[in-house]
């Protein structure tokens, strides 16, 4: 078993040997002075102990509590998508997690041209600038300098601040925190007993908070007063990788599929694609943030021997990743996700009073 799932299990409480509930008890105890330490971190910005810098736009910060996917990325989207229709220039601020030029500042796309790959960038800003026509990024783990780069280069009339509720460094307008439907707070507990990054009074930052993966009809355990609002992901078309045509979700219905995906829930992924009424000969979860080599294709084409399969399918943020084995690969597709919100009315009114 990998470490990673091992990991999984062990906090779920689905490992209980003697030597597991050691660990775990282990874990307890070490959870106890880092959510402190976070707990004390907050409150030095918000005495003022620590300096917060300011953006001369507006800034909108997406984020999590727990580690791993609540749909930052579809949200960032939607968020980007809903600014621009109101006639707004935006940035999305990214920190460029995994990309080869990590802690640089950069320029990732101008709205017009992209310039730099996800293996450079890393996948996340790489899709950004990749799904939204007109959408500026920039990288830089200084998160502040990065959108000082953008103000001087790019003139945005806003900011959107990927993966920035644990940044506070830098001033945010707008604070929203995404939260998953099923398991807003994980199993309550930080890490590495849990998967928290933060202790749960961290909400408390929230301006609105989003709760993802909810389908249409779910209503969420709601933490405290914070408005809020309710979201699902939706698997809209498939994105042929050769030629870049979006196809109707039909067109690959009845063909026998290998799915594979390097996101930190791929079997949410493959539940969703057979939702879909896709035929899944086989999966195959990569690691989160997966860097594809040799290896990986390898995996994927004796996946496809093996089973007979006639077509590849993954996410977004793989497909960025993979332009230099298409010809390995052959047919394959991305999924396009997109997120609808149920009730948008609290976003935006929330967008309203910082715009």
């Amino acid at each position: 078993m990998r470490s990673e799932e091992y990991f999984k299990r062990l906090i779920a409480g689905e490992r209980n040997g003697a030597f597991d509930r050691l660990l775990r008890a282990l874990l307890v105890v070490l959870s106890v002075p880092y959510a402190a330490v976070l707990h004390l971190r907050a409150l030095a910005y918000r005495t003022g102990l620590l300096r917060t810098r300011r953006l001369d736009r507006p800034v909108i910060a997406v984020g999590n509590l727990t580690v791993g996917g609540t749909g930052k990325t579809p949200t960032v989207v939607h968020l980007a998508r809903m600014l621009m229709a109101r006639g707004k220039r935006v940035a999305v601020i990214s920190r460029g997690y995994g990309g080869s030029l990590e802690g640089e500042t950069l320029i990732v796309s101008d709205g017009a041209t992209v310039f730099l790959s996800a293996a450079e960038a890393g996948d996340e800003p790489a899709l950004l600038a990749r799904s939204v026509s007109g959408l500026m990024v920039v990288i830089g783990t200084d998160r502040h300098r990065a959108g000082l780069l953008a103000l001087q280069q790019l003139n945005p009339d806003v900011f959107i601040l990927d993966d920035g509720y644990q940044h506070l460094r830098l001033h945010r307008d707008l604070n929203i925190l995404l939260m998953d439907c099923a398991a807003p707070l994980g199993n309550g507990r930080t890490l590495p007993a849990g998967w928290l990054r933060e202790p749960p009074s961290a909400m408390g930052r929230a301006d609105l908070v989003i709760y993802t993966r909810c389908s249409e009809g779910e209503t969420p355990r709601v933490h405290g007063a914070i408005p809020h609002c309710r979201s699902g992901h939706v698997l809209t078309a498939i994105e042929r990788l050769s030629d870049g045509l979006l196809l109707p979700l039909e067109a690959l219905q009845g063909k026998k599929m290998v799915a594979f995906a390097g996101i930190a829930h791929p079997e949410q992924f493959f539940s969703g694609l057979r939702q879909a009424g896709l035929d899944l000969a086989t999966t195959i979860p990569f690691p989160d943030h997966c860097r594809y080599g040799a290896e990986e294709v390898a995996t994927i084409q004796a996946a496809v021997a093996s089973t007979g399969a006639d077509h590849l399918v993954t996410t977004g943020k793989d497909a960025v990743k993979l332009s230099t084995f298409l010809p390995q690969l052959g047919r394959i597709y991305a999924a396009v996700l997109e997120m609808r919100l149920y009730d948008p009315g609290s976003l935006e009114r929330a967008i309203d009073k910082i715009l």
